[in-house]
């Protein structure tokens, strides 16, 4: 079957079905996103980066003082057309390819494997950025309204990352439903903000009580190196449009029109609370101060310093609640890599829900090392946060140029030309944030970047080594029947004892069992052992019982040289040992049994050909 784009593929179980009737939802679907739900599982991302995005651009314009805060509005309202062209781009991307996956897939489809890596290794970075400036910038809004908890900020957002790993271990549908609330009181709060702001008249140059200022005060030039870094900073803020592209399999069906309106709501929304907050900054002569956000100023300013005010610093830390978009988003990217051999096949595995839950682990346990090592500060984490989803943005573009071209649809010079003038864009923009925030930390995503793009190339020799052992797509030879042994080793009399020997038997041609003695064979302690012989005798199950001496009471070693034995004789092509264990009912039981089966296992794998089986026996609750 032939995908969007011209690139043969096998569809695996996320392949939609054709379409339910108009308002039906069938089983799978209950675990996916309706539109609304996709705005808020997936949207979060871009909603929350006006937390950060505005007072990213602040920051470097204070830099020349309050005539450099003056070019706050031209330089959003260029972030803010960057935004138009990326939005319409991606939902030109999401009925292209409805498989998701965004640029990586395009880059698969047009620009070849490797390009396709370096795209996704861009997209990787991002998602785990993300979730650590948005778990950061939530708790930089927490501790704005209460500053007793600044120094607590670390182990807050350790707090916040495990409740949404925990919401989104449980499904992206069920995470969408726990942040729709949270993300329309956000949205509404900051439009409420903006609102009421430009119709009050607000004191000029509105300062946090009791903090310094951070603006220069011997500045009175803007060179076009400092708007081009404010620019850099401030598509900090474009984080995310590309979310919805990549999980296009995660919405209800018709699953591409729905994340196209999606994505259409997202870029609006964005685009407007973008320039709402740039015209107030202005409005109010709004400057940077140390220890409180740039929103926090502006909802003091607009609002006053009462209800209004903690309602939406609280929003905007139920925001750091954006990290779910890298939550809904990544997973889908390393399943469609771990199905292309580049990642290990873990990651494709689903579990209840729809949950690829090797994914929102790994992603969880990343994001905590950068909590902890920026110190849970987000300042220390913008500078790196958009470097990489642009690189991402360039390759989709460009990618999608080859597409139009490729494919020759009615309109498909418009459509070009649409995605080159975005690929121009971005481009820039990727090379302006490179240069700019290279000493700032970008040179640690100019190292991390190729060094992923290796690992991706290395996982894949890996599995086509492995499937050249296999032989895997080729016909296999004819079956031969070889002449087989199943060793079971066996300490005591037992049902387990019966039931491990009665598989034995169906297994192989011969039988054996094999019990280690711990002592020498004339001493006191062979008493159990001779126990054990006499009752094997009584008992009779028609299989010899072989005894191995040990002088040092070990158990694994005279096992495997018993084994090494067999295989010097060459008497019989496939050895297999069978490992009796015991399976307690309840989890908290387990340490009341020994692991004599692990270490024999162990022993066994590591010191010998033979094969290993492992029979577990349940015990009743």
């Amino acid at each position: 079957m032939s995908v969007p784009g011209g690139v043969s593929a096998v569809r695996d179980e996320d392949e939609e079905p054709p379409d339910p009737p108009a308002g039906a939802v069938t089983g799978a679907d209950r675990h996916r996103l309706s539109a609304l739900g996709g705005l808020a599982a997936l949207s979060l991302d871009a909603m929350a980066s006006v937390a950060y995005g505005p007072e990213a651009i602040v920051v470097v314009l204070a830099a020349a003082g309050a005539h450099g805060l003056g070019f706050t509005l031209p330089v959003t309202l260029a972030i803010a057309a960057l935004l138009g062209v990326l939005t319409l781009s991606y939902r030109q991307v999401i009925a292209a390819f409805p498989d998701g996956g965004g640029s990586y897939a395009v880059a698969k489809a047009h620009l070849g494997r490797r390009t396709a890596l370096v795209s996704a290794a861009s997209l990787v970075i991002d998602y785990v950025l993300n979730v650590a400036v948005s778990v950061t910038a939530g708790v930089a809004a927490l501790t704005s309204a209460f500053p007793g908890l600044y120094g607590d900020r670390v182990w807050l957002c350790l707090v916040v990352l495990v409740l949404v790993t925990g919401v989104n271990l449980r499904g992206i549908a069920e995470s969408a439903r726990v942040f729709m609330i949270p993300t329309a009181v956000f949205v509404l709060s900051i439009l409420t903000v903006i609102v009421v702001g430009l119709f009050r008249n607000a004191p000029v140059g509105v300062l946090a009580t009791g903090h310094s200022s951070e603006l220069a005060s011997d500045a009175s030039s803007v060179g076009v190196l400092l708007l081009l870094r404010a620019f850099a900073s401030g598509c900090s803020a474009l984080t995310g449009v590309e979310a919805i592209a990549n999980a296009v399999p995660s919405f209800r069906r018709p699953g591409v029109k729905r994340a196209q309106r999606t994505e259409v709501a997202l870029g609006g929304l964005l685009g407007v609370m973008l320039v709402g907050l740039a015209l107030l900054i202005g409005r109010f002569h709004l400057q940077p101060v140390a220890g409180v956000t740039v929103l926090a100023q502006l909802t003091d300013a607009s609002l006053g310093h009462g209800f209004g005010f903690y309602l939406v610093q609280f929003a905007t830390m139920l925001l750091a609640l954006a990290a779910n978009t890298s939550f809904g988003g990544l997973p889908v990217l390393l399943r469609l890599l771990a199905r292309d051999n580049h990642l290990p096949h873990v990651f494709a595995l689903r579990a209840d829900h729809q949950v690829y839950r090797h994914g929102v682990l790994a992603l969880a346990l990343a994001s905590a090392v950068l909590l902890v090592g920026s110190g849970g500060d987000v300042n220390n984490l913008v500078p790196l946060f958009a470097i990489g989803v642009f690189v991402g943005f360039t390759i989709c573009q460009v990618g999608m140029v080859r597409h139009w071209r490729a494919n020759l649809v009615p309109g498909w010079h418009g459509k070009a030309l649409l995605n080159g003038f975005g690929a121009l864009l971005t481009a820039s923009a990727t090379v302006v944030e490179t240069v700019t925030k290279f000493t700032e930390g970008a040179w640690i995503i100019c190292l991390v970047l190729p060094l992923l793009v290796l690992l991706f190339s290395r996982v894949r020799r890996s599995y086509e080594r492995i499937g050249r052992q296999l032989g895997l797509g080729d016909v296999p030879a004819p079956l031969t029947r070889r002449h087989s042994l199943v060793v079971v080793p066996v300490g005591a009399l037992s049902r387990l004892t019966q039931e491990a020997l009665s598989t034995a038997v169906s297994l192989g041609d011969e039988v054996v069992a094999v019990t280690v003695e711990a002592c020498e064979p004339d001493a006191e302690e062979c008493a159990a052992a001779e126990a054990l012989r006499r009752d094997w005798e009584l008992w009779n199950p028609q299989v010899p019982l072989v005894s191995v001496v040990s002088a040092r009471r070990e158990l694994t070693r005279p096992l495997v040289g018993y084994l090494q034995e067999l295989a010097a004789a060459h008497a019989y092509d496939r050895v297999t040992v069978l490992i009796p264990e015991v399976e307690p009912a309840h989890w908290w039981q387990w340490p009341l049994h020994n692991q004599r089966g692990a270490l024999i296992s162990r022993a066994v794998r590591h010191g010998t050909t033979a094969a290993v089986c492992r029979l577990r026996l349940r015990l009743d609750a």
